[in-house]
């Protein structure tokens, strides 16, 4: 399983998305700083999520990375994230 795939499936599992779109960007990244050659390091999510509702940007942050675990979020180095309700 990729890690795109490993994501996506984390984040179907711990939130009621009605949304959601996780985009490898690691080839734009090739060359630069951490890119560590495996073409999954550089990722992209957008998620909505009624789970989302009344919580801060940093609570949102907080709770997808929560959901992917350490070991997953320690694996990859950029993980930009769209997120809302």
């Amino acid at each position: 399983m990729s890690r795109a795939e490993e994501i996506q499936t984390k984040l179907e599992a711990a939130f009621e998305a009605r949304q959601i779109e996780v985009r490898n960007d690691s080839g734009r990244h090739a060359g630069h700083a951490g890119d560590d050659g495996s073409g999954e390091s550089h990722f992209h999510v957008m998620l909505r999520a009624p789970e989302f509702a009344g919580q801060s940007r940093i609570a949102r942050h907080r709770a997808v990375h929560s959901a992917l675990g350490p070991d997953l979020v320690s694996a990859i180095h950029a993980l930009s994230l769209d997120l809302d309700t």
